[in-house]
């Protein structure tokens, strides 16, 4: 050995044996001294010190400046870079490299560059560009880089992605097999899981305990328990039952699917249950209810001075039956505020969802807001809870300040979002989310898909939604129940009848709600022996008990159709007591065929069971009104007013542009009121010359027929049409959305207006769509 190698033998010990900083840096300057600064071995260990003690720009200067470097200097970088989460600063070094065009990645740089590329979470691109350059430099068969790419894509949540690596992978451990186990069960695919961990047992690769711990929650995902069952077997025969992370998956499989006594069976092998274990057991108390023991578990764990944690409060919090614990809850939320862990995300999550569900919007508000660092799961919680009350405004604007801080959505946020803009008929808003969907890379799955079916046909655009509804490869029942209930929105009955023909042909079974769907599209097209013949066939065939609002639909088919005593002889024969919606069908068909003396019977049951239902008042005091009942009308009216019940303002909304314009009837608050009303005397005029009458029977009695005329005229809807003639080219499509059933005197209105205007207008009341073209509405003038 010559002076020089002894020389570099040394610094090479002295480096290994070099612990901190200020050693590194002496042992540098001896290398420069000693001239021994070529040396390419020395460098890279060098390199290797400095960044494993963060010395990074040094580690970079000393590459930049090292004559003819080789692959191994710069992998011994990038490799320390990423190892000190510099994501970005590895891939420029290697955009360097590739750019200098001297030295080609080995194995190694792309092993450590794909780690980098799973830094950069911001933009999934990265690691798609090194993927493509590991393909291009023939390194896609290298098993190691093929499992790191794989567990790249699973970080990413792109699982398609990951799955398509793994397939073409011709070589896997059980290392890579449990990656892609666990990427399924973290992107909610569970089936898939399965599948892949019942392909890596028939391939006959050993299993170990991630194996069973990572596929266990799909199957309890998925409430398979007799598959769980299968992979405890395996458990057993492996010798593997008794590992606690496996004890723990199965305690929790166990209670998710309803063996309580099972789990606690389980439960009790664990001699030392940890933290886990507990939070398994008492999350599953709590997911059947069986709160009380929950508690118990709880305080037993506190007994014990043991630290509980976000997951054991996440467990406790009783979100899937969260009806009449207000008390509990209200103790829980005071105790994660003490512990201070009311901070972490999970935690104000399952607390803002609980009280969202409680009805306690403002509670639910106020966690949300105060949480110091929001999670997608926490807009989520927040968004539904506002969609499911009614509060479809808020959950929009909540949607868009999440799409302003720049969260991307998920499937979650996406189908509750579009649930909000279905109830308001928010088409414009509808469309731009149907955008983010291709933008975030959504895969439309079946629930986002159902979602988009029901958002476009309550919003009008039936054929879009018909259109979606045959692009889905594997429809659900509830993509079917979509479909079928937007055709009846839109009178399309015929057309309901043959989709429900079709799901019976296809071998689909139909739910409750299939059921209820076809028989409210039969009752709004009026095909009474179609509804009478699915009623027979789901009560005889599908051996389905009728809920209350399947028989509300049945005296709905037979009163709007005029058949009044054949829907009494229907309510005389039912199994159970008539409740208030099958008396306020009949009340609603009275009001149509004006039978005075029966409404008088429905409307007296309805005062009975429904006293606080203000509708009901209403539409008695418009049957009397019609039939110049006067004294009778009053008498009603008189009865809601002593019982301080309001009736519900009507009100319409109008979209032009990406502008939502509400109109109440009689408003001047319209900063283009003056144009609206003028707009509305000359049409009013014109329609008088076509032989338009008004209809103000259901005014009130008390004032004279000019003024009740002047008071129909400037009904919401008339004032949003005017405006949305005013506001858009000719020959534009009008929609408007009422929050209440049309008037007679509006639907007749607005037929006269699609025919001296040349325009379709689209309205969506409480009950239906009605499409006006030509002087002709689609509800045939039946709703």
């Amino acid at each position: 050995m010559n002076s020089t190698q002894t020389k570099t033998a040394k610094f090479l010990t002295i480096l290994s044996q070099s612990t901190t900083h200020a050693l590194i840096i002496q042992t540098h300057a001896q290398i420069i001294i000693n001239n021994l600064t070529t040396s390419l071995h020395l460098t890279t260990k060098l390199t290797q010190k400095l960044c494993s003690h963060g010395s990074l720009h040094h580690a970079r200067l000393l590459v930049s400046t090292t004559p003819n470097p080789d692959i191994f200097l710069f992998n011994a970088l990038i490799e320390g870079l990423f190892k000190n989460q510099m994501g970005w600063d590895s891939i420029s070094v290697y955009g360097q490299l590739k750019k200098d065009g001297v030295l080609r990645p080995n194995g190694h740089s792309y092993g450590f560059l794909i780690g980098a590329a799973g830094l950069i979470s911001d933009d999934w691109r990265v690691g798609r560009m090194v993927h493509g350059n590991v393909f291009v430099d023939g390194f896609d068969g290298n098993f190691n880089i093929g499992a790191s790419i794989v567990n790249m894509y699973v970080e990413f949540g792109e699982i398609g992605d990951a799955y398509k690596v793994f397939d073409e992978m011709s070589e896997r451990d059980v290392v890579v097999w449990n990656t892609m186990v666990s990427g399924f069960v973290k992107s909610g695919l569970f089936g898939h899981a399965m599948r892949v961990f019942w392909g890596m047992v028939g391939c006959g690769v050993g299993i170990d305990s991630s194996s069973l711990a990572s596929v266990i929650p799909a199957a309890a995902e998925l409430g398979w328990l007799d598959s769980g069952m299968g992979i405890q077997c395996l458990a057993l025969k492996s010798g593997l039952h008794d590992h606690i992370q496996v004890l723990t998956g199965l305690v929790s499989l166990y209670a998710k699917c309803g063996d309580l006594d099972g789990a606690r069976s389980l439960f009790g092998r664990i001699g030392k249950p940890d933290l886990i274990c507990y939070n398994a057991m008492i999350s599953g108390f709590t997911c059947n209810d069986e709160t009380d023991c929950a508690v118990r578990l709880f305080n037993e764990l506190l007994g014990y001075g043991e630290k509980v944690n976000s997951s054991t409060l996440v467990g406790l919090i009783p979100v899937s039956s969260s009806y009449g614990y207000i008390n509990l809850v209200s103790c829980i939320h005071g105790f994660c505020v003490k512990t201070g862990l009311i901070s972490a995300s999970s935690v104000s999550t399952a607390v803002t969802t609980v009280y969202s569900r409680q009805n306690e919007i403002e509670l639910a508000w106020k966690v949300f807001d105060e949480s110091p660092e929001k999670s997608l799961a926490s807009w989520n919680a927040m968004i539904s809870g506002y969609a499911q009350h009614g509060l479809n405004e808020m959950a929009i604007s909540l949607f868009q300040e999440m799409q302003a801080y720049d969260v991307h959505p998920n499937h979650v946020t996406i189908t509750s979002v579009l649930s909000a803009c279905a109830q308001l008929g928010a088409l414009t808003v509808g469309k731009w989310v149907h955008e983010l969907i291709s933008k975030y890379r959504l895969d439309p799955n079946i629930y986002v898909s159902t979602a988009l079916i029901d958002m476009y046909a309550k919003c009008g655009n039936i054929v879009k939604a018909r259109e979606l509804f045959h692009e889905i490869p594997d429809k659900n029942v509830v993509s079917w129940n979509a479909m079928i209930s937007g055709y009846g929105l839109h009178g399309l009955g015929h057309e309901a009848v043959k989709l429900f023909c079709d799901m019976f042909h296809l071998g689909i079974t139909p739910s409750e709600v299939t059921f209820l769907c076809v028989l409210y599209a039969c009752s709004h097209a009026g095909l009474v022996d179609e509804g009478n013949k699915i009623f027979e066939c789901m009560v005889h065939d599908y051996n389905v008990e009728p809920f209350a609002e399947h028989y509300a639909c049945m005296i709905d088919l037979f009163g709007r159709s005029g058949q009044l005593q054949k829907a009494v002889d229907f309510i005389k024969k039912m199994p159970v007591e008539p409740g208030p919606q099958v008396w306020a069908s009949l009340l609603g068909a009275c009001l149509i065929h004006k039978a005075t003396d029966l409404a008088r019977t429905a409307s007296d049951r309805l005062r009975h069971l429904d006293p606080e239902n203000t509708g009901h008042y209403v539409s008695i005091s418009n049957i009397y009104s019609a039939d110049r009942n006067y004294a009778a009308a009053a008498s009603v009216r008189q009865v809601a007013k002593n019982r301080r019940l309001a009736k519900t303002p009507g009100c319409t909304l109008i979209e032009v542009g990406n502008t939502s314009h509400v109109f109440m009837s009689g408003d001047k608050s319209h900063p283009q009121s003056a144009a609206i009303y003028k707009k509305l005397e000359m049409l009013i005029a014109k329609m008088k010359v076509a032989g338009f009458q008004t209809e103000a029977s259901s005014t009130l009695h008390d004032v004279e027929e000019e003024e009740k005329e002047l008071m129909v005229n400037v009904h919401s809807e008339k004032l949003a049409i005017a405006f949305g003639l005013i506001s858009t080219e000719p020959g534009t499509e009008i929609r408007i959305f009422k929050n209440l059933r049309v008037c007679i005197d509006c639907h007749n209105a607005t037929k006269f207006m699609s025919k001296i205007t040349d325009r379709i207008i689209i309205v969506r009341d409480a009950n239906r769509f009605h499409h006006f073209q030509d002087g002709v509405c689609s509800c045939g003038d039946y709703w």
